[in-house]
This record gives C-alpha cells, sequence and structure tokens, in this order.
C-alpha cells in the first residue's frame, strides 16, 4: 500500500496535469485531442478564403471558417525538405545548418526528437500518409517519428506512358526516387502538364485522401489518441490532374505577373533563371516568357490545388461523418510558396514575398476563434510548439534549438502579438541571405557565414509602397535598414551548410 505522503504527492502531480490540460483547452486522458495535420507541396495562399477570387477551394475554405487564418505567415526556407525540417524540429534552417535537399536532418542532430515522435513519447499514435519528411535527392523519411510506416504515394506520376517520353524513368520520377542520382542530365524530361479522363483516385493525392480516410476509421475503432500527418502532393510539379479540374477554370481569365523583371538595384544571384521547372518538357527560359506558356502552367497550378482542395473535402467529410472533428486539432500548411512568373521566377528556392508567404490555417475546438483571421507574423517553426500546448503535452525540448513560439494566444485572440518579425533565409553559393519580415518590411542581408557585418549586401522592400518588389530600397532608406538589422542581430548567426554534429554542438549552439 502507498503510504499516505506518496498519495498526496501523486494527487498534486494529477492537479498539476489537469489544471495544464485545461490550460490549453482540453481535458487529458479519454478527451486528449486527436491531430490532423495537413502538408501541402508548393501551395501558395491562392485560395478563395485568403481572397484569390479565381481559386476554387470551397474545402480549404471550409476548413478556415472552423479555425484561424494567419493572413502574415511564412516558411523559413523556401524548399522543401529544408522546410519540412524547420516544420518537424521547431528549428529554423539557420540553427541547423541545413539548407538542401539531400541532407538528412540527423546529419546534423542525431537525436532530435521530432513533433510527431514528441507526441508518440506522450502517448499518441504518429501515422503519415503521403509526403511529410522529404523522400527523394538522396534523402529519405524519419521511421523514429512514426508508429507504423509510412503509407508514400508518387510525388511524379504519369498516367499517359507519352509524357514519360514512353513510359521511361524521368529525370524529376529519378530524383524523387532516389534512383539514378549520379545520371539525371541524361535521362527524358517527362511533360509539365497532364490532364486525363480519370477517377481522383488514379492520381496519388486521391490514394492518399482514401488512405487517410481508412486510418481515421480504425482511429475511431481503437479509442486512442491520433496524430496524423497527411502530406498531399499537388499541386506540385509536374502539374497533372483529373481533366474536370481543369475544366473548372477559364484560362483566359487569369492574369499574368505584371512585374517579370528583377527589382531594381537587387544583387544579381537574388534571384534565379530556370532551375526545377526546365526539367520538364517543352519548358525552357525562353519558352517561359511566351504569354501562353505562362497562362497554360497558371491555369494547370489552380487546376491541381483545385484537384488537391477535393481530396482534402473527402477527408474532412469523414472527420465530421465519424463525429471527430470536435476534438480534432487541424492544421493546414503549405511547405513554401510559389513564383507564378513575378520576376520572372517559377516555383521557389527565393527569398521573395512570392516564394516564403504561405497559407496557415489552424482549428482547435474550443480555443481557436472559429472563422477568424490574423494579421500576426507567423513561421513553420511555430506549428511545433502550439500544437504541443493545445494538446496539453509539455513544449518541445529539443535537443535540437527549438526557435519556434507557441501560436495559442492568438488562437484565443487574433489580435493578440507573439512575434514582431518574421525571419527566413536562402543560400547562393557561399552566401546565406537571411531575412526578418515585418508587417510593412522585408530586409535580406546576404553574406558568408561568420564575414563581417560591413560585407554584406542587402535588400529592402517597402510592401506598403511596393508589394511587387520593383526596386531594393536599401541605399534610399538606411534608418529602416538600421532598425531592421538591429532585429536581425538578436538572431544567431546562421550556421555554415554541414551544421552541428550531436547534442553537444547543439547544446553549445543554444
Amino acid at each position: 500500500m502507498p503510504t499516505m505522503s506518496a498519495v498526496i504527492r501523486l494527487r498534486i502531480s494529477a492537479c498539476w496535469a489537469i489544471a495544464y490540460c485545461v490550460s490549453a483547452g482540453f481535458v487529458c486522458a479519454a478527451e486528449r485531442p486527436n491531430v490532423l495535420l495537413i502538408c501541402v507541396d508548393d501551395l501558395k495562399p491562392a485560395l478563395g478564403c485568403y481572397g484569390d477570387k479565381l481559386a476554387i477551394t470551397p474545402n480549404i475554405d471550409r476548413l478556415a471558417a472552423r479555425g484561424v487564418r494567419f493572413d502574415l505567415a511564412y516558411c523559413n526556407q523556401s524548399v522543401c525538405a529544408p522546410s519540412r525540417n524547420n516544420l518537424m524540429l521547431g528549428s529554423r534552417s539557420t540553427s541547423l545548418g541545413i539548407y538542401s535537399l539531400s541532407r538528412n536532418f540527423r546529419a546534423a542532430v542525431p537525436d532530435a526528437v521530432t513533433l510527431p515522435q514528441h507526441f508518440l513519447r506522450h502517448g499518441y499514435r504518429t501515422e503519415a500518409v503521403g509526403k511529410l519528411f522529404h523522400t527523394g535527392h538522396g534523402n529519405h523519411d524519419d521511421d523514429a517519428s512514426w508508429s507504423v510506416p509510412t503509407h508514400k504515394e508518387k510525388v511524379v506520376e504519369y498516367l499517359d506512358p507519352t509524357n514519360s517520353a514512353g513510359g521511361q524513368l524521368t529525370r524529376e520520377e529519378a530524383l524523387f526516387t532516389n534512383q539514378r542520382l549520379g545520371a539525371i542530365n541524361k535521362l527524358p524530361r517527362g511533360a509539365a502538364i497532364e490532364t486525363t479522363d480519370v477517377a481522383d483516385d488514379a492520381y496519388a493525392d486521391g490514394r492518399i485522401a482514401a488512405e487517410a480516410i481508412r486510418r481515421l476509421r480504425a482511429a475511431k475503432e481503437r479509442g486512442t489518441p491520433l496524430f496524423l500527418a497527411v502530406g498531399f502532393v499537388k499541386p506540385h510539379l509536374p502539374l497533372t490532374a483529373p481533366r474536370k479540374y481543369f475544366d473548372l477554370h477559364d484560362p483566359a481569365k487569369f492574369p499574368l505577373a505584371p512585374f517579370q523583371r528583377e527589382p531594381k538595384g537587387a544583387p544579381g544571384y537574388a534571384g534565379k533563371i530556370g532551375g526545377e521547372i526546365v526539367n520538364y518538357d517543352p519548358l525552357t527560359i525562353e519558352s517561359l516568357r511566351a504569354e501562353k506558356t505562362q497562362r497554360e502552367l497558371i491555369h494547370a497550378y489552380y487546376a491541381c490545388v483545385s484537384y488537391m482542395d477535393a481530396q482534402l473535402g473527402r477527408l474532412l467529410d469523414e472527420l465530421d461523418r465519424l463525429d471527430l472533428a470536435r476534438n480534432t486539432l487541424v492544421v493546414l500548411w503549405g511547405d513554401h510558396g510559389w513564383h507564378l512568373g513575378d520576376h520572372g521566377i517559377w516555383t521557389k528556392h527565393t527569398n521573395y514575398e512570392q516564394a516564403n508567404r504561405i497559407p496557415l490555417i489552424i482549428v482547435a475546438p474550443e480555443v481557436a476563434k472559429a472563422g477568424a483571421s490574423s494579421k500576426q507574423l507567423a513561421e513553420t517553426v511555430d506549428v511545433f510548439p502550439t500544437l504541443a500546448e493545445l494538446a496539453g503535452l509539455p513544449p518541445p525540448a529539443g535537443p535540437q534549438p527549438i526557435d519556434g513560439v507557441s501560436l495559442v494566444p492568438v488562437l484565443r485572440d487574433p489580435a493578440a502579438a507573439v512575434r514582431d518579425h518574421a525571419y527566413h533565409c536562402f543560400p547562393r553559393g557561399d552566401r546565406i541571405g537571411r531575412a526578418v519580415r515585418t508587417d510593412r518590411y522585408r530586409l535580406v542581408e546576404w553574406k558568408q557565414p561568420g564575414a563581417a557585418a560591413d560585407s554584406a549586401e542587402l535588400e529592402l522592400y517597402d510592401y506598403a509602397t511596393d508589394p511587387l518588389e520593383t526596386e531594393n530600397l536599401a541605399a534610399s532608406q538606411p534608418e529602416v535598414v538600421d532598425a531592421l538589422r538591429a532585429i536581425l542581430a538578436r538572431h544567431p548567426e546562421a550556421l555554415p551548410p554541414g551544421g552541428i554534429v550531436g547534442k553537444h554542438a547543439t547544446a553549445k549552439r543554444k
């Protein structure tokens, strides 16, 4: 039999645990909330709920009506693998020293505790369907994060063999399946766009939705808390979807990017020409300047977003049918933005607005104000501590650096402030461009990690007067530059590519 003092200690501990959970808006134990984390590849805020009148996204819009929409949310690096590291670790790329697609985060922090791993350690069953961690380009999934192996689907997929050079292995298929990585340029290019008269499940996102629905049904039967991460792949290239989603949109209605040049006075390396997109047939740097090509790509991008939105709708319908919505935290997150011809750029991989602004919607029953929006600046790294607090779990403590802050105060009151800026970065050669984005400005400081501050090249953009980023104002507004560099100075210096190794280096970094 336990002693009276032991009983008292147990009761006190229980009271503290209950108080902690109640403070997050939920009850512990059996009522611990499920988590549905929806990650979408290459999704910018070109959505109805974000005011885009040409987008057809009724299901993302109804999700936004249930929670809080963050209007100034930003990724921490506009490329897939590092951005997903940022989400899953709560660590910025500059804190890890990992900026590439090929390097796995555990090469820098072998004993890192990921977002799903944190939930796993606190009694959750953690499952993944689709693309969550970046698999491809030499990188791989993280088995330690999941209770069962990830259900993977294709990122690059063609149904018509004529679109993959007669059914051959194409460049991007090879990259995303870790095949022939040393001979990519010798492989044929697959088509940039494919439209076919097929059912939704013929492409990966339809199958991802179907499998996620099966996981929800199994969770309902088990009755134990579930952390389910669902990674939809569209609108990632190639822009492939059933024809009916292309038919929803009139390509003649889409405006082309009004400013298709690099900003006046910007460093020449800050933007990019070609890149990922010219791995797809028949695109070239020259053809991307043609109005017809641009209109076709924009049309296909919006069609793929509508296709993905329909698959999300199937998932939300099942969440409601199973009566799980009342006790499920739902996050919709885009891994980065996407250039649609602005600055003459397509896809991502820059420090500019269109590559870094992302959609972020958080639904937290009885906590978040349904249908609200917030101008609070938010970052990808904030998702980890936010979900931990909402679920009544201890805040993440590493051993990786934790750069995120909880957005729960903003969910309760969308006018609340938890940050005065967002931070992101992108590398160019031996330079790292570190950026701070306030509600009005963006400053980018380009320099080698550890180099003197006066060696940096700077970019400054004023989104109140120049939302298209037509001119770098750094030389003409030194007072603003000084104020923003003071904000940047609050952040540690960027780690060079290669990163920290092991928890002792991580501890030193803190």
